[in-house]
């Protein structure tokens, strides 16, 4: 027998986590699924809950994203990078999806 969970959050939320579990391969429900079996097997959550000090979304000066391309650029130009498609068939793999 199978349980039901149902939650309400946010429609921009909503949306934006459908979207990216779709570019992901797979959609919400099985994402949370994932999430619960995963806190399941790590006996607490999969990941470190903690509070921040600082604010993660600060906005940055067209210099600082000037610089961080240009490190993103050297990366790719000395082979430090993944296919996208090989990041993702190891995540379907890694998590049997």
């Amino acid at each position: 027998m199978a349980s039901t969970i149902q939650l309400r959050v946010d429609d921009d939320l909503k949306t934006k986590s459908d979207n990216l579990f779709r570019d992901l391969g797979t959609d919400t429900t099985t994402a949370i699924r994932i999430f619960l079996t995963k806190a399941v097997a790590m006996n607490g959550f999969p990941f470190e809950v903690r509070k921040t000090t600082a604010d993660p979304y600060v906005t940055m000066t067209e210099d600082e994203i000037l610089r961080k391309l240009e490190v993103s650029r050297a990366h790719a130009d000395e082979g430090r990078l993944r296919d996208a498609d090989d990041v993702v068939r190891d995540m379907r793999n890694k998590y049997g999806l």
